[in-house]
């Protein structure tokens, strides 16, 4: 497969995530703050999106205060915002189209049909339709790709790129997501295991589909070890880290050429530290520094795939 091909096949499918993920992220914000009764600290749950995206600094630039208003449009709608669900299923329409033939006509269709209906969106359509309805039909139409593209493509090397791009950005975001309640919204000590606390644990299971999968496998009340080994350990969850990094290293075992060596043996090590960790130990060594740590690797091993496979173009 040329390396241009292979390289709109993995950031069509990144984007694609990247929206799905955003739509939940900021859906979680949206929730948390109307919990809060407070009107002076409802703003303060809109830091959360912008650092877990890590666009504080160039919304900072354009915004002179963070609310729900100008998060929202700059996340969702802000076509000058290169991270807005907006760009991001532009781009995604984009790696499309340039690789017409090597993806089905229904993945185009969907894919197409979703850019078209994203960008006649504007504040008031998504108000009217309703910011959390909004962001469902964003969830809905990556699911619908995600169906579509395993229900209709050949399982060739088109496929497993397509794999790799989802599987790459996945566990990256749900890292992101995971860190943010630990770092950003730690509550104070009087919140613990209060009614808020329990609430915005909830809403990040919510926010990575993994509320069922929790009361399923332990049974009990919400605790943040807990949590954090299902996002990070569990490998039967299909967005825990465990489970993203160990398709990684499978699928790079199955694109592998002479460049890839290093790519493969990072994705390695990360999978290995993840299917022989112990939540006890992370936490011993603190979850922050944890999941910073492993976001730098996963920044790493995507630089790696880029030079192995891709043409050296930023993105």
């Amino acid at each position: 497969m040329l390396s241009r091909t292979a390289s709109n096949l993995y950031w069509m499918s990144r984007y694609v995530e990247r929206a799905e993920n955003s739509a939940r992220i900021l859906d979680v914000a949206y929730r948390m703050s109307l919990l809060t009764k407070d009107p002076s600290l409802q703003d303060q749950e809109w830091f959360a999106p912008l650092n877990i995206t890590g666009t504080l600094f160039p919304f900072s630039g354009r915004h002179d205060v963070v609310n729900a208003r100008q998060v929202l449009h700059f996340m969702a709608l802000d076509p000058d915002n290169p991270a807005s669900i907006y760009n991001c299923a532009l781009q995604a329409r984009e790696n499309a189209r340039a690789v017409r033939g090597s993806i089905t006509s229904e993945m185009w269709e969907v894919i197409n049909a979703t850019w078209l209906e994203m960008k006649n969106m504007d504040e008031d359509r998504l108000h009217a339709r309703g910011i959390s309805n909004f962001f469902d039909w964003v969830k809905e139409r990556s699911h619908l790709f995600r169906g579509v593209t395993f229900g209709t493509i050949r399982r060739d090397e088109a496929f497993h790129f397509h794999r790799l791009g989802t599987y790459v950005e996945r566990a990256d975001n749900t890292a992101r997501i995971l860190d943010v309640k630990y770092h950003v919204l730690l509550p104070s000590v009087a919140d613990v295991g209060g009614a808020v606390d329990y609430y915005q644990w909830s809403a990040v299971l919510r926010s990575v589909s993994a509320f069922e999968a929790y009361r399923k496998v332990y049974r009990d009340v919400i605790t943040p070890l807990r949590i954090a080994e299902l996002l990070i350990l569990r490998e039967d969850l299909p967005r825990s880290l465990h489970f993203c990094l160990r398709d990684v290293y499978q699928i790079l075992n199955l694109v592998r050429n002479s460049q890839s060596g290093e790519a493969t043996r990072q994705a390695g090590e990360i999978y290995s530290q993840l299917q022989f960790g112990r939540i006890s130990d992370i936490f011993a060594q603190g979850l922050h520094e944890y999941l910073t740590n492993f976001l730098h690797a996963t920044g790493r091993l995507g630089e790696e795939i880029n030079k192995s496979f891709f043409a050296p173009t930023l993105r």
